[in-house]
């Protein structure tokens, strides 16, 4: 194994995992935002109102994206497998 494989399998690996937690991430932050703004607004200044919301967003958020998560990470795993057969 070459140094530009174990390259290769690291870029690989780093853009899977932003593409799997990038939509629970970004769900997190706009209701982190929304409810902050809610806050501002109404000058509402309860520390654990932003915590429901956000938790019950992102949940549904992996709910809903669970299947595209395990498209990725199951297709990760089947080219990490591909290349140590291939290689050895």
């Amino acid at each position: 194994m070459t140094g530009a494989d174990i390259f290769d399998i690291a870029r690989d690996g780093i853009v899977t995992l932003v593409l799997t937690a990038a939509p629970v991430m970004v769900v997190g932050l706009v209701v982190g935002v929304i409810v902050g703004l809610l806050q501002a607004v109404t000058q509402i200044q309860e520390a654990t109102l932003v915590y429901v919301p956000k938790i019950l967003a992102i949940f549904a958020t992996m709910l809903i994206t669970f299947p595209f998560m395990a498209a990725q990470l199951s297709g990760y795993f089947a080219r990490i497998m591909e290349h140590i057969a291939a290689s050895g």
